[in-house]
């Protein structure tokens, strides 16, 4: 189940890449994030990857294939390569939620039969069966990224792209997505983050490419990343806080705030105990 790109040049105009020679394999994680300023290509490497975008050089690989631009290849790919934008409105179209979710299968022309169980199983994956019967007009911005998610899931897509699925969302949303995210990479799926939330791609991403003028910085775990802040300062981001008090106060090196905070409890109750 591999998604690649070979040396991958994209040009909006002759002469003039917007990326440079990237050669990434999304396999490397279960959540791979994609990170950099604006600018440095995160929007245009993700349309490359559906195929809105055809490179100048290089090329996109889906299971070791090269992508084919022919109308029923890019169909067929998108039918294992699903993205979710970080505006929902641009990609919701009906007014109540299920007609919404169930579009793309009955585009496809399955069995009404089948259609429903994956929009529950959809609805399930993003905590949204309490959105099913809801016009879309009355949902928040949060409840809305929930159901393009399951738009999205729906097609039981391989992988799933997400761009900014933290933006506009409360601290709530923010904790909901985590636990959606989780859920879709259980489920086996594969999931590529693009996102500004420095925090949420630290805990959530297990693989990371780092982009600086449509240029690969560097690459690895989420760990390894982080620990180079000469050269996330390049890229113009900044360490994780969970990060920081790790380089800069000696704290372990905890993976959520969760199990920062437990091992601080649990500390104390050892001090206490003592």
């Amino acid at each position: 189940m591999s998604l690649t790109t070979t040396h991958l040049h994209v040009s909006y105009q002759p002469g003039e890449p917007v990326l440079h020679d990237l050669s990434l394999d999304f396999s490397r994680g279960r959540v791979t994030g994609v990170l950099g300023a604006n600018g440095c290509g995160k929007s245009t490497l993700f349309m490359t990857l559906l195929g809105v975008l055809k490179p100048a050089q290089g090329q996109v690989s889906f299971h070791g294939e090269p992508l084919r631009y022919s109308k029923a290849a890019l169909q067929a790919l998108r039918q294992q390569v699903a993205m979710v934008f970080q505006d929902p409105d641009q990609q919701i179209f009906y007014t109540d939620v299920v007609s919404d979710i169930a579009f793309s299968l009955r585009n496809l022309g399955l069995d009404e039969a089948l259609i429903q169980a994956r929009v529950d199983q959809a609805l399930a994956l993003v905590d949204g069966h309490a959105l099913r019967h809801k016009p879309i007009q009355y949902l928040s911005h949060g409840q809305k990224k929930r159901v393009a998610i399951a738009g999205a899931l729906v097609i039981e897509a391989d992988y799933l792209l997400l761009d900014e699925p933290t933006a506009g969302l409360d601290p709530q949303g923010r904790a909901q997505m985590i636990e959606i995210i989780q859920r879709i990479v259980d489920s086996g799926r594969r999931v590529v983050v693009s996102s500004h939330d420095i925090d949420f791609i630290y805990e959530v991403c297990d693989y990371l490419y780092v982009l600086a003028g449509g240029r690969l910085l560097t690459e690895g775990s989420e760990r390894q990343v982080f620990l180079q802040p000469a050269l996330l300062a390049k890229a113009g981001l900044v360490q994780p806080w969970l990060v920081k008090l790790h380089t800069e106060l000696g704290y372990p090196l905890f993976k959520s705030e969760q199990a920062f905070f437990a091992a601080q409890r649990a500390a104390d109750g050892h001090k206490e105990a003592v």
